[in-house]
């Protein structure tokens, strides 16, 4: 209903409009008739309008759904199964084959829907046996009239309770599969009047709708547009309690006395308030459902204990004879509260008294009394009077309230009223006195009012008159003002009597001592401290047992699983190949002999399952183990030749360092990598070859383990040298003098060229010496500069040679002068070792990028 109201706010106003909603669901068929309006509600201090759905009437049928309809073409298939007599076996003493005809006849009943005829079919429904039965519309309607006879009722006892005549209905919207079926909306058109129904709303989605607006509502996350719900109370509450005995009464028996609290269609949430009158003592009393006529046998059978929850009163009497002298007892106030899901609860206890303040009165001044006398002439009377006269709000009684005896007085809090204000007594003869002398004294004051104004009105008309008998009227006037005062002294004279009476009439002033009202627990009660411990106890006891049982479960299904898994491998290629036929009979006698044990040994302990289970593990190690050498092999064999490859390369690079003149790395380390190197060839080389000399089936020389430590022994050398390296911090050098000289020119003959080419060349070297200003720089060239000398005598000899090595060092001089770079000496000889050519190579700049790369 929330749901439907949410999209059709617009469409309500202050007139109620009433609309049904009827939900045939699958187990319980329910008729709701719900009232929309707009109503005003106070936001703080503003007022606002919002829609309001009052939940007016509601009728239902338990048992009435669309799985009765399914049952009932179950129970046809399979009665015209068996007459077929295909098999002797009975459909209905077959779980399995009454599952299949269920599932088949909820699809035929869909299907029937929509069309007139169809066919239910189900394969090997039983004994290999398949069923095909024709069925028609006609068939399923005739077998279940009397299912859909119940269909009205439920709109009968909704229309019976919210007393609301199907006219005043504007629409009725169906809900549920169960409305689907041609028959039952048939049936609701006859019975509704109607040619059409509501078939608009999302009945897949609607109720979790209404509930998700409705929770972003209550919530704090969410802001959402206020739309007030007002539940119905479909079962009446009542309260029960024990009359107070007085001294007449000594020798009849206990009664019972029940008061209705809600009553059946009763809104919530609402607060009330429940008067007890005579009760001087501490007294019971107990809060119960009532009024359950309306449920047929079985509902009620099913409904348990009425009792809701009872209440003890303690400190009636003591807060009887603390007030007794001071003030008069009005009863004892209840106050309960019906919240929005329904649950009740008791408030607050009280027991209220009331008495008369005449000190007030008593106390006021004479300058007092003479502004309210003055204050009377000018209309202000009536302001005070009720100020004086203020008493409590005249309650708003309930059903059931203020009947036969007068025990006690229930009042209900109205919609947007202070609960405070509704819990007085109704019926008192003084309030209707009161009132009554109220009007009588208003209506005198407006006679006394309405004689001034005639009198008012006669004085103009003669003054009027003066101008024909100017005398005359004089004189009239004269004796006019003078009954005018004698009057106006004399009406005086009454609103002073009038005031003072007014003022002595007393204050009722409201005293409220708070009953305490211990509840009884009526649910399962806590239990003691010894339950408790030994509910603990077989608490631990019942885990370890469902923790063996978990064990032992485990236990079976690994010895389960190992028996299957080992037989496959051994038929499998890499067991073959690695295990003898012999030592394969073994094991397949074994896997047949623990498996026969095991099919018989339901009872078999844990530990029994896992010793069988270590001796199949066992038994299989050896073969297990060679097959895992075969596979995993040449993976590891991979894994060491990169090891190899990557350390080689790496000490290469390190014995580029060791000629300078600061080396990083000693000898003792550069030879103890050499010969790791060497001594792991030669191991991986030598149990290859002894490998290969084996068999598969049996025991390998060369193991998977050995080459991992072959590998962690190369890549422990590799990794401390690396942190060296890192840490590395070269010997700190004076710098030397800076020299340059510069060449004059070239001469023509050949000796004047030598001698150019002899002087750059070794301009060449001061110049790399200068423009390196790092020590591992300087440590380079002076390896440089020495086979560079070495290489100008050898090319002394030829005079071709010379001249071009003479125009590539003035070209490389230029550059490292305009350029600021150091030079590379690129020189090569014939007769120079290989080795030297590396080092030539290799100038300050290079060794500082061999620092960064590595």
């Amino acid at each position: 209903a929330l749901n439907y109201g949410i999209f059709r706010r617009k469409n309500f106003n202050a007139t109620t409009q009433y609309y049904m909603f009827y939900d045939m669901g699958s187990t319980s068929t329910t008729a709701t008739i719900v009232g929309y309006n707009v109503v005003k509600t106070k936001e703080g201090t503003r007022s606002e309008s919002n829609p309001q759905l009052t939940i007016k009437g509601v009728g239902f049928d338990r048992t009435l759904g669309g799985l009765e309809f399914t049952l009932r073409l179950r129970a046809h298939l399979a009665k015209v199964f068996d007459e077929q007599k295909k098999t002797t076996l009975k459909v209905v003493e077959n779980d399995r084959a009454l599952a299949k005809l269920l599932k088949e006849a909820e699809r035929v009943k869909k299907v029937l829907s929509a069309n007139l005829d169809h066919t239910a079919q189900v394969e090997n429904l039983i004994d290999e046996k398949d069923m095909r039965i024709p069925v028609t519309r006609a068939e399923l309607e005739h077998m279940t009239h009397d299912l859909t006879e119940r269909v009205i009722k439920p709109i009968e006892d909704a229309l019976r309770v919210s007393e609301i005549t199907l006219p005043e209905i504007s629409e009725i919207i169906l809900m549920g599969g169960g409305t689907r079926m041609p028959k039952v909306q048939e049936i609701l058109m006859e019975y509704l009047g109607r040619t059409e129904l509501g078939k608009g709303l999302n009945t897949d989605e609607a109720a979790a709708m209404g509930a998700v607006y409705q929770a972003a509502y209550l919530g704090k996350g969410f802001k959402v547009k206020r739309f007030i719900v007002k539940e119905g109370n479909i079962y009446p509450i009542s309260v029960e309690f024990e009359k107070q005995k007085t001294d007449e009464d000594a020798d009849d028996k206990n009664r019972i006395i029940r008061r209705t609290l809600f009553g059946r269609m009763n809104p919530f949430p609402q607060k009330k308030v429940m008067t007890f009158n005579k009760h001087t003592k501490d007294f019971s009393f107990d809060v119960v459902y009532s009024g359950l006529d309306f449920l047929n046998e079985e509902d009620r059978k099913s409904f348990g204990s009425s009792l809701i929850s009872r209440y003890h009163l303690v400190g009636v009497e003591d807060a009887l004879a603390k007030n007794k002298d001071k003030a008069e007892a009005r009863g004892i106030k209840a106050h309960f509260q019906m919240d929005g899901s329904g649950l009740l609860s008791l408030d607050r206890v009280e027991s209220v008294f009331e008495k008369n303040d005449t000190a007030d009165a008593g106390e006021k001044s004479t300058w007092s009394k003479l502004g309210s006398a003055i204050g009377g002439l000018f209309g202000s009377g009536a302001d005070e009077e009720h100020k004086v006269e203020e008493s409590p709000e005249t309650p708003e009684g309930d059903d059931g309230a203020g009947a036969g005896d007068s025990e006690e007085d229930t009042t209900a809090k109205a919609e947007g009223r202070d609960p405070e204000n509704a819990d007085t007594d109704t019926g008192s003869d003084d309030k209707k006195d009161e009132t009554s002398d109220d009007s009588s004294d208003k209506k005198k004051e407006d006679g006394d009012e309405k004689a001034g104004e005639g009198e008012q009105k006669e004085e103009e008309a003669d003054k009027t008159d003066s101008e024909k008998k100017a005398e005359q009227e004089k004189k009239e006037s004269q004796k006019d003002d003078k009954a005018d005062n004698t009057s106006e002294q004399g009406d005086t004279k009454s609103d002073k009597k009038e005031t003072e009476a007014k003022e002595k009439v007393p204050k009722v002033v409201s005293i409220k001592e708070i009953i305490k009202a211990v509840p009884e627990f009526l649910d399962v009660k806590d239990l003691s401290e010894e339950r408790f411990k030994a509910s603990k106890k077989k608490l631990a006891e019942l885990r370890k047992l469902d923790q063996a049982k978990a064990e032992l479960s485990q236990a079976r299904n690994d010895l389960e699983s190992f028996i299957f898994d080992l037989q496959d491998k051994l038929s499998s290629g890499p067991y073959e190949k690695c295990s003898t036929e012999e030592g394969r009979e073994k094991l397949f006698t074994l896997i047949s002999v623990t498996s026969e044990w095991f099919e018989n040994a339901d009872d078999a302990k844990k530990s029994d399952l896992k010793d069988k289970l270590k001796a199949l593990k066992d038994a299989s190690l050896e073969i297990t183990k060679r097959v895992f050498e075969l596979e995993e092999r040449p993976k590891a064999l991979d894994a060491l030749k990169d090891a190899l490859n990557q350390t080689k390369f790496f000490l290469a690079t390190v014995k580029n360092f060791s000629s300078v003149e600061d080396p990083i790395y000693t000898q003792v380390e550069i030879e103890t990598m050499e010969k790791l190197i060497n001594d792991t060839v030669e191991w991986r080389d030598t149990t290859v070859k002894a490998q290969k000399l084996l068999k598969p089936h049996e025991n390998p020389v060369l193991l998977v383990e050995d080459v991992g430590q072959k590998i962690l022994a190369l890549e422990r050398e590799q990794r401390y040298l690396i942190n060296k390296l890192k840490n590395f911090k070269p010997k700190a050098k004076p710098k030397e003098d800076k020299k340059k000289e510069d060449s004059t020119g070239k001469s023509e003959d050949n000796n004047k060229t030598s001698k150019t080419s002899q002087e750059q060349e070794d301009d060449d070297g001061t110049v790399e010496v200068e423009e390196n200003g790092d020590d591992s720089g300087k440590a380079a060239k002076e390896a440089e500069t020495k086979p560079v000398k070495k290489e100008k005598e050898k090319n002394k000899k030829s005079e071709k040679k010379e001249e071009k090595d003479t125009k590539a060092d003035k070209k490389s001089k230029d550059k490292t002068t305009s350029d600021k770079k150091k030079p590379k000496s690129k020189r090569k000889t014939e007769g120079s070792p290989k080795e030297e050519e590396e080092i030539l190579e290799l100038d300050g700049s290079d060794t500082e990028d061999k620092h960064v790369e590595l």
